[in-house]
């Protein structure tokens, strides 16, 4: 079994797949006001590292629900403070929350010349007696009123005093605060906001956006320049006006902040992307760029979106509304008939939309052969050859399903539906992705800082874990200590339409690692690409709105550039918003997870064929085929037995039974719990149960022995 600092170093290392036009990459770990007010001492500011012990402070938690904290003295002039991952909390103690400060144990872990150091850290001592604030349900009781947190990793309820009730109503939603106490038991709070009925159309995702501290509301200073924007004129711009641009988005979208174009020439094509001018409106150091920085990018739920810019930007003056002129920075490149592009220029151009599309009205036009009277075949052309290019480069594309969840007009679950992936879809990935080559390209050759977005190659560890399971399946894959994208390609290529593609391609995903924002360009692994950065999104993502100032910078297109204040802080700025980013990729989980466990909560004891997508030591995590809810099955309700974990396997084996159950084997659950407060569910596995067979003992992978370098889980 794996020590906890090798864990650790493998959640370091997460992957995202490779970069999509659509809403992507989302994330976690923001600083939280809630600190103690009164610390043992003021500690000395830190400048250079770490001592053995010091006092930090909890600013949040990374993917896999541990904390990450910050010294609390460090020096600013120092730069960017070093980040502390957080052992896991003993047995029975509740888990360290954002505002908590600690005496901790520090081991430095990590160190880069121009990056902030990493340390691991094991509590000493907790300094706070509480957490800054509680989240959960209010429930009224005889004797004493509870709030029950919607932190799933919480088991202790909090008791309500009389008199601390703050006027809520059974069954609400409330952000409480702890209050002082001295006994032993459940610890009391008084509620000091009310956010909603638990079960409302909106209660969901406002669980996960007051969970992960997403702010919600604009500054009146940025909301009033936000208000006072306006339309801009042609002036020195490019215009573009009688160009036939147009915007391909999701049905429910609305802002539209990429438009596309093409026509063939003698050499191959000519292919202009258009996207929304957002730093004519968002000046570098204004009330407008600060909320934006602070946000680092928009959050998308369900039910809504929290926007990264104001309503009156993001969709108004900064969407590509079909027949209304908008500024924009565009891109004109020109690629040969093999999708190379030969060269490329960037502008500022006045632009009026000619129509907006959908992903599936493109596509049913290009089925049917329609063009709508727009320029949709050469943009089909021009993909063509694209995608050809793609394939010949060798990228990593991961098969792996997505789900969209359908709410009805209560805010209720209608449906689970596979989101399906067009060739519409990827006509407007390739088309950002040359884009984005273009812009880094530009940035580099002519020596202007850039935020880069970055996919470092699998570690050795996770290479040699991946050489060994694909071993397993008769599979290799070249010598050497590293690989090239196009080597995994083929290994998923290989596998495709085979019972055994859905475990290659997860095990695949866990062998990455997780892409970011540096001013450091290290290439990008997936997309098998020397040098990437984000243009073609800055009403949603602030890394491209920082793209977008430095080409301004770059080409002399105006006075609203990359200032030398930001360029200088562009460090900082690419950690923030690489933490942003992680903490709304774990909001929108989680509110995916509670909407699918409202929908479960009426099928409690029902049957679903499932896949096992995760082993550990403590059980099973199960997906159901139909919904793609997923859920723990505990070691405990396995079959009676010695189950021993193999990691590398990725198995669970029973030691009397025979029973062997590994990652994406298809199996049988029922459900026996849904929590749609923390989006938990708990299944039961029907495998080897013999009330499933009376009689008879069953189960996939039945025949399979459990593996001598296997880790007992401690069960009989």
């Amino acid at each position: 079994m794996t020590s906890w600092p090798k864990r650790r170093q493998a959640r370091r290392d997460r992957a995202d797949t490779p970069d999509r036009a659509a809403p992507q990459d989302r994330a976690d770990t923001q600083d939280s006001a809630a600190a103690d007010e009164r610390p043992p001492r003021e500690p000395r500011r830190f400048r250079d590292s770490l001592p053995e012990t010091a006092i930090v402070q909890v600013i949040g938690t990374d993917p896999d629900g541990d904390a990450v904290a910050r010294p609390v003295g460090w020096d600013s002039a120092a730069g960017p403070p070093p980040q502390i991952l957080m052992q896991p909390e003993l047995k029975g103690r509740p888990a360290l929350a954002p505002g908590e400060r600690v005496l901790a144990r520090l081991k430095r872990i990590y160190s880069r010349p121009g990056t902030p150091d990493r340390y691991e850290g094991r509590t000493m001592k907790r300094l706070t007696d509480a957490p800054g604030r509680v989240l959960g349900v209010f429930k009224r009781g005889r004797t004493e009123n509870r709030i029950i947190p919607t932190d799933r990793r919480s088991k202790a309820e909090w008791i309500v005093p009389a008199g601390s009730e703050g006027g809520a109503e059974p069954d609400e939603i409330v952000l409480a605060e702890p209050l002082p106490h001295h006994a032993f038991g459940l610890k009391p709070a008084r509620i000091i906001e009310r956010l909603g009925r638990m079960g409302d159309a909106r209660s969901v995702s406002l669980i996960a956006i007051h969970t992960h501290d997403i702010p919600q509301e604009f500054p009146e200073p940025a909301l009033a320049e936000a208000g006072r924007a306006r339309g801009v004129g042609l002036g020195r711009r490019t215009d573009l006006r009688d160009t036939p641009l147009v915007t391909i988005d999701g049905e429910d979208a609305r802002d539209f902040d990429d438009a596309v174009f093409a026509e063939p020439t003698d050499a191959g094509f000519r292919v202009i992307v258009a996207i929304a001018d957002v730093a004519h409106y968002v000046k570098p150091g204004s009330a407008l760029d600060h909320a934006a920085r602070t946000r680092g990018n928009s959050v998308y739920f369900p039910d809504r979106v929290v926007p990264m810019l104001p309503e009156a930007l993001s969709n108004g003056w900064c969407s590509l509304r079909p027949q209304e002129e908008r500024g924009c920075l565009f891109v004109e490149m020109q690629i040969d008939a093999a999708g190379r592009k030969t060269e490329h220029r960037f502008g500022r151009g006045l632009m009026r939309s000619a129509a907006r599309l959908t992903y599936e009205d493109v596509q049913r036009a290009q089925d049917a052969g329609d063009d709508l009277g727009l320029p949709l075949p050469h943009l089909y052309a021009a993909y063509r050859s694209l995608l050809a290019a793609r394939i010949a480069r060798g990228t990593l594309d991961l098969d792996l399903p997505e789900r969209k969840v359908v709410l009805g007009d209560d805010g209720r679950v209608l449906s689970v539906q596979p989101r399906p992936r067009l060739d519409s879809h990827r006509l407007i990935e390739e088309f950002m992705v040359l884009a984005n080559v273009a812009a880094a390209e530009e940035l580099e050759r002519r020596h202007t800082p850039c935020v880069y977005r970055v996919h470092a190659p699998p570690s050795d560890e996770k290479l040699a874990n991946l050489r060994s399971f694909l071993a397993t399946m008769g599979i290799t894959l070249p010598a050497g200590d590293q690989v090239h994208p196009r080597d995994l390609d083929h290994v998923l290529r290989k596998v495709a339409d085979t019972p055994e593609a859905p475990l290659v391609n997860e095990v695949m995903l866990r062998s990455q690692s997780q892409a970011a924002y540096d001013p450091d360009n290290i290439g990008h692994f997936g997309l098998a690409l020397t040098r990437y950065a984000h243009f073609t999104s800055p009403i949603r993502r602030y890394a491209d709105l920082l793209v977008h100032r430095g080409l301004i910078a770059a080409l002399r297109l105006g006075t609203d550039g990359l200032s030398d204040e930001q360029a200088a802080g562009l460090s900082d700025t690419a950690e923030h918003i690489t933490a942003t980013e992680r903490r709304a990729q774990l909001a929108e989980r989680d509110a995916i997870d509670r909407y699918l466990a409202a929908y479960m909560a009426d099928k409690v004891g029902a049957r679903f064929a499932a896949r096992i997508s995760g082993v550990t030591r403590f059980g099973l995590f199960v997906t159901v085929a139909e919904s793609g809810a997923s859920g723990l099955v505990p070691v405990s309700t396995l079959p009676d037995d010695f189950w021993f974990h193999d990691e590398g396997e990725q198995s669970l084996s029973g030691r009397r039974s025979r029973l062997v159950f590994r990652l994406a084997q298809e199996v049988e659950v029922r459900l026996a719990e849904a929590s749609p407060v923390t989006g938990g569910l708990v299944f039961h596995i029907m495998q080897g149960d013999p009330r499933n067979q009376p009689g008879k003992r069953s189960g996939g992978s039945s025949s399979g022995r459990p593996s001598s370098s296997g880790k007992s889980s401690g069960r009989r």
